[in-house]
């Protein structure tokens, strides 16, 4: 039976199931992401206890009751509101140099603008929305979700300006329900659901209620830790599937020199990711290195952080450059 040739039609659903496989193996990159992940809803549950505590001191319920009674009493009073943000903030020090640029300790007071939202800021920036933090906590299902994809923002990282990018985007947030004028689309509504768990009553004029309310350092510093395991829970994503994006990266270049089919099926069997030959072809130039598919399959396994040591590391990478050179 003839050898069936490899086109770019066979590639690409290779590249994509490989891809998928790379996506569930149990690497150290995507163990760090599911731990942060699992650990973020408590921790902000317990942040948002002593938010609720310290706003609390500030606004207390007889003031709250009192600015409700006169809002609804006048028409032109607009003093209270619901919101997930705030500022906090407390007196403390900071260094600096004095005229002869000896080291002084200097009054100021240290703040910072803390969202409880499912797109809230993650650097202390009022206006400074993004969706990075909400992509990682929803991943699986907006994985499953046809038209969505989780980790567009890493793939377009140095190219967020484009329609397939906008396209995506714009599908995200509609179904998790992150653009308010297209909340209602979305019968799920993840981020209402979200956003419904941390609201307070706020006194002030405008959002946050347009000032700062005091904490202590310590306070201020919990805060702090439960607004940097966000950026930590997004850089943990970023970092898995960065990881994921090379291998496939390299398992493309490797495909490009493959003529025939049952040279890609033998490298993803040995990469511990069979495929069928009906499973390729039932859904619906030759370079100038030619690559082992046993070498590729080690070459691959040496790329990903698993629980092994930098030792090992190492010796399968020498393994793959020796064979190469005697090809």
């Amino acid at each position: 039976m003839a050898r069936l040739r490899l086109n770019q039609e066979y590639r690409n659903k290779i590249a994509n199931r490989m891809r998928v496989h790379l996506e569930q193996e149990n690497t150290q990159e995507r163990e760090s992401f599911y731990q942060m992940r699992e650990n973020m809803k408590p921790l902000q549950d317990k942040t948002w206890t002593l938010a609720k505590e310290i706003v609390g001191r500030h606004y207390t319920p007889e003031d709250i009751k009192m600015a409700y009674h006169l809002q609804n009493k006048f028409e032109n009073v607009d003093t209270i509101a619901k919101d997930s943000c705030f500022h906090f903030g407390y007196q403390g020090q900071v260094e600096d140099r004095d005229n002869e640029d000896n080291i002084v300790m200097k009054d100021k007071y240290i703040e910072s603008h803390f969202d409880f939202k499912l797109n809230g800021n993650i650097n202390g920036q009022e206006h400074n929305r993004q969706n990075d933090f909400a992509y990682a906590m929803y991943r699986d299902e907006l994985k499953g979700r046809e038209g969505c994809n989780p980790d567009i923002n890493i793939e377009q990282k140095d190219n967020q300006s484009n329609p397939y990018w906008t396209k995506v985007d714009d599908a995200n947030e509609k179904y998790l329900g992150l653009n308010s004028s297209r909340s209602n689309e979305n019968h799920t509504s993840f981020s209402r659901e979200w956003n419904n768990d941390y609201v307070l009553d706020l006194i002030g004029r405008e959002y946050c209620r347009d000032r700062s309310i005091a904490c202590n350092e310590n306070e201020y510093a919990i805060l702090m830790t439960w607004q940097s395991a966000k950026g930590k829970l997004i850089n943990a994503h970023e970092k898995w599937i960065l990881s994921v994006i090379g291998q496939v990266g390299k398992i493309k270049t490797w495909l490009k020199s493959w003529k025939y089919l049952d040279e890609a099926l033998e490298f993803c069997a040995k990469a511990n990711c069979p495929i069928e030959e009906s499973e390729i072809i039932r859904c619906n130039s030759t370079g100038l290195a030619i690559f082992n598919p046993q070498n590729c399959a080690d070459y691959l396994e040496s790329m990903k952080n698993k629980s092994v040591s930098r030792e090992q590391k190492i010796l399968a990478r020498l393994k793959y450059n020796k064979e190469q050179s005697t090809q």
